[in-house]
């Protein structure tokens, strides 16, 4: 067997022993008796002819029926052969990511009718395993380990998806794009390493990183990263951007007009492209339209040949618009004009780190009717050639990855449809509850502007807030903050605290609602359920909750600090560290069994930073009125009226802890 073949074999292997409780027996070959026959197809099969393309055909053999799985490459066998496991064994595309094994029969019976694979809408079409720090730091080793990436590209497989890019700058002796091409997926590049090559400084370090002064520097790395890969299945990205993901004219200054820009991006991508077909025959090349290229690219400035994939992309919050560059939001439209000829396809977020209000330990914050709408109506421009979802952390995210592989397979979908049959799949009652819940979800996120999908993740309560916090302790909060101008427009600091205070409160009673919900739904599901149901939509909620409640005490304390009150503003910032904790906890509680370490490297969101933060602020308030023996609040506002006056500092001088202190004190202001 081939490499993809055999991979997709021992899948299905284990999946005979999860659903009968014994293993198969592979014969190669021509066997005596056989059940199920996984082989390449020949004409008489009227096998579709499309790439990947598998059939299924039931074959008279002495007497008994055989079902032949046939296709005529190995990736078709690939799908077929889980599609055989799916349909019939029962077994879903994210059984590990759910935690949710096939149920276990003594029986198999299959109906005896021939199946046609159906064309997937979309040519290529997979994950950008991004920004994947969940599944760095979930094991010791580092770059992760086949242990890691096997589930990750099984589920990938399995949701009809066959190309990948399998993480952000690994380092290269890493498995990870070794197994993907073992397992038969095309692999694709971030779209600053083009080509897959090293980064330059990396190579060089010292050089400039400028391709006018050293050409052939840059090309000596593309030389080397196609040689190495261009016996794989490769879409090949061409591109040019600064070190770092950045435009390139921010470290070459000379590049300062857009005709001068467009021209050297157009140059490269020539130059790169001649290269690749070079080296292979009719290579897959794709150009990312990211950014500034977009822009460039929009206004006439750049010039790509017509058989390479033009790929457009949303602004990180799922509409297909440029993306917002710090309080820069220009909203350009990210989709192929009426005259934009050749190939196109599309880099879609479903989860996305931006250090403002994207959403990666949370589900997309906007309903998956938003992304029904933005995809069909890409595909309808014509970009459906190709489609690359930034998948995260894959676990958080299943929800939305299943919509999106019935829309690459499908080119439309019902999301009411879609929500229901997920439901189904995943709970066995309280199906309707569970679908309002979801609904629900994306009704209660915060709405920071004037767009539809301006709607809040889980970033907006931590990445404001520690920028809030440190510009309040460097004795600023005489000037705006403008890092948060995107959001609150340009007003004065205090504004902007109370902007971001009053979000989160208006929304805090909403997440409660919404937990409260799923508290009283939970013991009537079945055990497994009702973890399922914690880990996959409970959790996110917390997130949600302890942010909100967070974000409102931070504001608490900023106000009462501004009236002069810092004994009050010590206890909000003590309860916002105990909100923001909360969050936390919930993700502790979903690191059971296999799941053991999994959130440990929250460095993104990075709720243990906020809370930091948030201890950082209180110890400074307490130096505020209750130093040098931080015992002066005690003895204010605790010390009993009969002992303040008569008290022998000898024996009262042992400080409470800022715990201990913050919640006596907030039950003596009745806060």
């Amino acid at each position: 067997m081939t490499s993809p073949v055999r991979h997709a074999w021992e899948m299905v292997e284990r999946d005979h022993k999860q659903v009968l409780g014994a293993t198969s027996t592979l014969v190669s070959g021509k066997a005596e008796i056989a059940n199920v026959v996984i082989r390449y197809s020949v004409p008489e099969d009227r096998c579709p002819a499309w790439p990947e393309a598998y059939c299924f055909r039931f074959v008279q053999n002495d007497g008994s029926t055989e079902l032949h799985i046939a296709a005529g490459d190995d990736l078709g066998l690939v799908f077929g052969m889980l599609e055989y496991s799916r349909k019939h064994l029962g077994v879903d595309p994210f059984w590990f990511w759910a935690d949710l094994p096939p149920e276990r029969h003594s029986r198999i019976e299959l109906p005896a009718d021939d199946y046609d694979s159906p064309e997937p809408y979309v040519r290529f079409r997979g994950w950008f395993v991004n920004d994947e720090v969940c599944l760095i730091g979930w094991k010791e080793v580092y770059p992760p380990t086949r242990e890691v990436w096997m589930p990750v590209f099984e589920a990938l497989l399995r949701c009809g998806g066959n190309m990948v890019i399998p993480g952000t700058d690994l380092p290269k002796h890493g498995i990870h794009a070794d197994l993907a091409a073992e397992m038969g997926l095309w692999v694709t590049h971030h779209h600053a390493e083009p080509l897959g090559a090293e980064m330059f400084l990396r190579a060089y370090p010292g050089k400039k990183a400028s391709y006018r002064e050293n050409p052939e520097l840059f090309e000596t790395l593309w030389e080397e990263a196609i040689e190495q890969q261009k016996d794989r299945n490769i879409v090949w990205v061409l591109s040019f951007r600064g070190q770092g993901d950045q435009p390139f004219w921010a470290q070459d200054p000379a590049f300062d007009t857009p005709e001068k820009r467009g021209e050297m991006i157009s140059r490269v991508v020539r130059r790169q492209y001649d290269m690749v077909r070079s080296k292979v025959s009719n290579p897959q090349c794709s150009v990312a339209l990211y950014g500034e290229i977009a822009e460039l690219y929009k206004a006439g400035h750049v010039s790509i040949p017509e058989d390479i994939i033009k790929i457009w992309a949303d602004n990180g919050y799922g509409k297909m618009v440029s993306r917002r560059n710090n309080n820069e939001n220009n909203r350009i439209p990210s989709l192929p004009g009426t005259h934009d000829n050749g190939k196109h396809g599309i880099y879609y977020h479903v989860t996305f780190h931006d250090l403002q209000a994207s959403n990666h330990l949370a589900l997309f914050p906007s309903p998956t009717s938003f992304i029904r709408d933005e995809l069909e109506r890409a595909f309808q421009a014509g970009a459906k050639d190709y489609l690359l979802v930034n998948s995260g952390n894959i676990r958080p995210h299943i929800y939305t990855l299943d919509l999106v592989s019935e829309l690459w397979m499908r080119g439309e979908a019902d999301a009411e449809v879609h929500l229901h049959s997920f439901v189904s799949r995943m709970y066995s009652s309280g199906r309707v509850e569970i679908a309002d819940l979801y609904r629900d979800y994306a009704r209660n996120t915060v709405t920071y502007g004037p767009n539809e999908d301006d709607r809040a993740g889980d970033e907006f309560y931590h990445h404001p807030a520690r920028k809030i916090v440190g510009h309040w302790l460097q004795g600023k909060s005489d000037y705006p903050l403008e890092q948060l101008y995107w959001a609150t427009g340009e007003v004065d600091f205090p504004e902007q605290v109370e902007w971001f205070r009053r979000k989160c409160a208006d929304a805090f009673s909403g997440w409660l609602e919404l937990r409260e919900r799923i508290e009283r739904l939970i013991p009537r599901l079945a055990e497994p359920e009702r973890l399922r149901l914690k880990d996959h939509l409970q959790l996110h909620v917390e997130l949600h909750l302890s942010g909100c409640g967070g974000f409102d005490k931070l504001g608490q304390s900023f106000a009462a600090y501004r009236e002069g009150n810092c004994p009050l503003a010590f206890v909000y910032a003590s309860q916002a560290i105990w909100k923001y904790q909360e969050g936390l906890v919930a993700l502790q509680a979903a690191e059971h069994g296999k799941w053991a370490d999994f959130f440990r490297a929250d460095w993104l969101t990075n709720i243990t930073s906020t809370v930091q933060n948030m201890d950082t602020l209180r110890r400074w308030l307490r130096m505020h009125g209750d130093s040098p023996d931080f015992f002066l609040w005690y003895k204010q506002f605790l010390m009993p009226e009969t002992e303040k006056y008569i008290y022998l500092e000898n024996t009262h001088r042992n400080p409470l802890s800022d715990d201990e202190l913050a919640k006596r004190l907030a039950d003596q202001f009745g806060v």
